[in-house]
């Protein structure tokens, strides 16, 4: 008879299980890339070419400040940007989502594409610009504007992740809120200034493998007369219509290159990248025609100068029509053109001020 102890148990060594403590569970936001704040800020520097290449920001906020005689170069986009307190400095910046900011600084040039551009305190400040809505300057004097001209292969995709058009660039139109309203702060570069005058291409070893051009043909943004005296008292409106799938954008820039490298007379005066209700469309075409295309998507509109320009813009869109099929309105009368510029950009302005 076995003991009553033992088949209870008792007197036995117990094994007992492990614990094992489980790892805390990783979400994806522990998982992030502790952001240094160093890596997005170039400042106190003299003397100096430096800055960032592609891939480097993406899309981070930077700073630029109390730098002095540098050529300075972010190949990148940018969500907003701060430049304070720097002088005699050369700098290029990628697309900036959100605003530029330039504080206390002097004799500087300037390359950059922005939603939103800002002086304050600011002195001889040379600007090629393009900014999506209206440019604004504050107790700042000697400033002088350009279109935008720079190209190197990963900038057209840098404007998309940055969410800026081509199209919608207000250079020219500055908006001044000096309490001097009598005197003149601002003025445009000469017609025929170029990037590369003012800013040098990078040559050193840090930027060899980024491959720039400042050329007009080249140029991501298609350079455009602005509010310089125009050529003729003829002018057109060209509006080529969204398919659904936005490439409206690239038969628009398609048809610029074609026509003024085959019409040297003629200059494309402004852009705008905008959206159009049937309604608008209405008072802008006269008819009602355009209604449905407009419902596909945004609308790139051009407007040409020159002489003889409707009759040799209406040509050159036949023939592009026939390599290119794509939708589109053109002015078919110098009277019914005027009005029609006229309506497009006024109510293109005032969404861009909504």
């Amino acid at each position: 008879m076995g003991c009553l102890l033992a088949k209870l148990g008792f007197g036995q060594a117990h094994h007992h299980e492990e614990l094992v403590e489980e790892p805390p569970k990783q979400y994806s936001w522990d998982k992030r890339k502790e952001i240094n704040v160093k890596d997005y800020m170039i400042e106190n520097q003299s003397d100096l070419t430096l800055g960032r290449i592609p891939g480097q920001v993406n899309g981070q906020q930077f700073v630029i400040q109390n730098c002095k005689n540098c050529n300075i170069y972010v190949f990148d986009y940018i969500a907003t940007i701060n430049i304070d307190d720097c002088v005699d400095c050369n700098i290029f910046l990628g697309p900036v989502k959100s605003s530029v900011f330039i504080r206390d600084c002097k004799n500087c040039k300037i390359v950059v594409a922005c939603q939103q551009f800002r002086t304050r305190d600011c002195s001889k400040i040379d600007v090629f610009l393009c900014c999506n809505t209206q440019p604004i300057i504050e107790a700042s004097s000697g400033m002088k504007f350009a279109c935008y001209q720079y190209h190197y292969p990963e900038l057209k995709m840098q404007f998309k992740m940055a969410g800026l058009s081509v199209f919608s660039n207000n250079w020219g139109t500055i908006h001044d809120f000096s309490q001097d309203p009598d005197e003149q702060h601002y003025s445009l570069l000469p017609e025929e200034s170029k990037v590369s005058d003012l800013i040098p291409i990078p040559s050193t070893e840090q930027f060899e493998s980024v491959s720039v051009s400042t050329s007009q043909v080249d140029s991501v943004v298609p350079l455009t007369l602005g509010p310089r005296r125009k050529t003729s008292d003829e002018s057109s409106l060209v509006v080529f219509f969204n398919d659904g799938r936005n490439t409206n954008s690239i038969r628009a820039r398609q048809f610029i290159d074609q026509l003024l490298q085959n019409q040297p007379g003629i200059v494309l005066v402004q852009t705008r990248d905008i959206t159009m209700e049937p309604n608008d469309a209405l008072r802008v075409f006269g008819t009602e025609n355009f209604a449905s295309f407009v419902q596909k998507g945004a609308v790139i509109g051009l407007e040409f100068n020159g002489d003889g320009c409707i009759e040799t813009v209406q040509s050159a869109l036949r023939a592009f029509q026939q390599e290119q099929i794509c939708d589109y309105f053109c002015s078919e009368s110098r009277s019914e053109a005027e009005k029609q510029i006229e309506d497009f950009y006024n109510y293109a302005d005032m969404q861009m001020a909504v």
